[in-house]
C-alpha cells in the first residue's frame, strides 16, 4: 500500500476519514496532539520528517473561530499559510511525494448566499480564514508545478460526521438541550459533506489532481436536518417560529451587540440559502458522494 502523511489527521476530520483511509493506505498523521505519529507545529517549524511518502492529505487548518484582535487574525495566516510552506520545505528534504491534496473550502468565493456555486467563480473571500486558504492554493499550486507534484485541491462545504464542529454542531447542541428552532419552516439550505468523503475521492483525485468543490448531491435543508437529528436523538421535531418573530428578535440583538445569539447579520446568513456544484468532480472524477440525511449520525 502507498505511504500517506495526513496532516492534521487526529481532528474531526481525521476521526471521521482514517478508517476509510486505514483500507488504503500506510496513514502516518503530523500534528500537534499526543496521537499524532509525528508531533509538530507546522505554523512554527519545519517538522522532521522519518521518511518519503507517496501521498500527502493537507488538512491541518485553523477555522470556527471569529477573530477579535490582529493577533487572532494573523494566527490564520500562520496556521493555513506558513504552515502550508513549512510542510513543503520538510517534503523538500525527504523526497517530494507524488501527489498532494489540500483542503481548502468554499470560504474561498467569499459568498454568504447563491446556488450551485462552481469552481469557476472568482476568489473574493476577504476574513482571514477564506484569504489564508486563497493564500495556501496560490503556493502549493507553484510549488506543485516546480516540483513536478499531481496536486488536488478540495473545497469542502459544510462537514458533517461524528463530532462535527462548527453550525451543525450547533445545531445537533441545542437539538439535544431542547432550545433549537428552525426559522420559516427550515426552508434554507446550505451545500453539506460527510467528512469521510474526502476519504473516499482521494484515489481517484491523487491520479488526477485538479480543483473540486465536494458536498452532497442532494442539497438537505436545515428543517429536513434538524428533524433527522431530533429523531436519532429522540428528541420531538424543533419549533419554526415565523420570519417576522425572528426579524424583530434580530432587531434586538442589533442594538445589544456581536454577543447577541441573533442580529440582522446573523438572520440573514440564516435564511438564505448556499449552495455549491459538485458536478465538476461528478463528472471527472467519476465520484459519488454520501447521502448526508442517510449517513449522517450524531
Amino acid at each position: 500500500m502507498e505511504k500517506l502523511l495526513f496532516t492534521g489527521g487526529t481532528g474531526f476530520l481525521g476521526r471521521n476519514a482514517r478508517p476509510v483511509l486505514d483500507r488504503s493506505y500506510v496513514v502516518t498523521t503530523c500534528g500537534i496532539t499526543p496521537a499524532d505519529d509525528v508531533k509538530a507545529n507546522l505554523a512554527k517549524e519545519v517538522p522532521d520528517l522519518p521518511e518519503h511518502y507517496d501521498v500527502v492529505l493537507h488538512a491541518c487548518g485553523k477555522a470556527h473561530v471569529v477573530p477579535k484582535t490582529e493577533a487572532e487574525k494573523q494566527a490564520f495566516f500562520d496556521v493555513n499559510y506558513q504552515g502550508t510552506v513549512n510542510l513543503c520545505s520538510a517534503l523538500e528534504k525527504v523526497g517530494v511525494p507524488k501527489a498532494l491534496i489540500f483542503i481548502s473550502t468554499v470560504a474561498v468565493y467569499g459568498c454568504d448566499f447563491g446556488e450551485l456555486i462552481t469552481e469557476e467563480h472568482p476568489l473574493d473571500g476577504e476574513i482571514p480564514y477564506a484569504k489564508s486558504k486563497i493564500m495556501a492554493e496560490g503556493y502549493l499550486t507553484q510549488w506543485c508545478k516546480d516540483h513536478n507534484v499531481v496536486l488536488g485541491i478540495l473545497r469542502p462545504s459544510l462537514l458533517a460526521g461524528k463530532g462535527a464542529p462548527g453550525n451543525l454542531g450547533a445545531m445537533v447542541n441545542g437539538i439535544r438541550k431542547g432550545f433549537y428552532m428552525n426559522i420559516a419552516g427550515g426552508k434554507v439550505v446550505k451545500s453539506i459533506l460527510m467528512a469521510e468523503d474526502i476519504a473516499n475521492i482521494l484515489p481517484k483525485l491523487e491520479e488526477k489532481g485538479g480543483v473540486y468543490n465536494v458536498c452532497d448531491t442532494r442539497q438537505p435543508s436545515f428543517g429536513e436536518l434538524s428533524l433527522s437529528v431530533a429523531r436519532q436523538l429522540g428528541k420531538r421535531k424543533p419549533l419554526s417560529i415565523p420570519y417576522w418573530m425572528a426579524w424583530c428578535m434580530a432587531k434586538v440583538g442589533d442594538l445589544l451587540g456581536n454577543k447577541a445569539p441573533i442580529n440582522s447579520y446573523k438572520l440573514e446568513k440564516m435564511t438564505k440559502s448556499l449552495t455549491f456544484s459538485n458536478e465538476k468532480a461528478r463528472k471527472e472524477l467519476g465520484w459519488e458522494p454520501l447521502d448526508v440525511l442517510e449517513n449522517f449520525r450524531v
